[in-house]
């Protein structure tokens, strides 16, 4: 199994901390790791010219090396620590940057295949909504399979966190471990039904231009062809 893990900070505190526990859980496995804003130190300036071509982002040498990881690997790890109760600005940043793989734009057909685990944790209150900014974002650009596991840890650091609070957080990655293994991907009619609607809305000229709707032509989708059939 090829993993990528994406981390919404340079530091490794307790997020990185609950992935690595998930990743070593999983056994033997091809891992690749970006640390953002090591890996992505830059903000989406509004510029559009992602929408005509992506190439022509002003961020996209930094930006593909991460999509592309993204893209052969079988699953996705995003992990953020919770600041003023959302995600980190890094890691909105990333998300910001890669707008353009939505269903609402052009989505990848590998995304409709993939499973992700969203690991967000906070000293208190709003490790939910930190990993919502990032659920969101994945199931727009498609991906079928998506777990979260957002803690209110109690601790401002990894090395304050009680060992028996560690001890649960080890065995929950166990037990995540399992489902991730014996679960199939199936395409939930959610997503299908928000595909449809963009599908409709390329038809109707009523998305984001001529440039969008050649993708979703080049690929069939405006006729009878899925990202998620085969």
């Amino acid at each position: 199994m090829i993993i990528t893990a994406i981390h919404g900070q340079n530091h490794k505190g307790s997020t990185y901390n609950i992935a690595s526990l998930l990743i070593s859980s999983l056994g033997d496995n091809e891992v690749h790791e970006f640390f953002l804003p090591r890996d992505l130190d830059h903000f989406c300036t509004g510029c559009y010219r992602c929408i005509k071509d992506e190439s022509e982002c002003p961020f996209f040498e930094d930006k593909d090396r991460i999509m592309r990881s993204v893209l052969q690997s079988d699953l996705l790890i995003f992990t953020t620590p919770t600041y003023c109760l959302r995600a980190s600005a890094p890691m909105k940043s990333f998300l910001d940057l890669t707008f353009s793989y939505w269903m609402s734009h052009r989505p990848r057909k590998a995304m409709f295949s993939k499973k992700a685990v969203v690991i967000s944790t906070a000293a208190g209150a709003g490790a939910k909504t930190a990993g919502k900014d990032i659920t969101t974002a994945l199931f727009y650009m498609g991906v079928p399979y998506i777990k979260t596991y957002c803690k209110a840890i109690q601790a401002s650091c990894w090395d304050e966190v009680k060992p028996d609070r560690k001890e649960k957080i080890r065995n929950d990655m166990e037990r995540l471990v399992g489902k991730i293994k014996s679960s199939k991907i199936r395409v939930g009619i959610r997503t299908r039904f928000f595909f449809s609607m963009m599908r409709m809305l390329q038809i109707k000229d009523m998305a984001s231009g001529e440039y969008d709707k050649r993708y979703w032509e080049e690929r069939g989708w405006l006729g009878k062809k899925r990202p998620w059939k085969v």
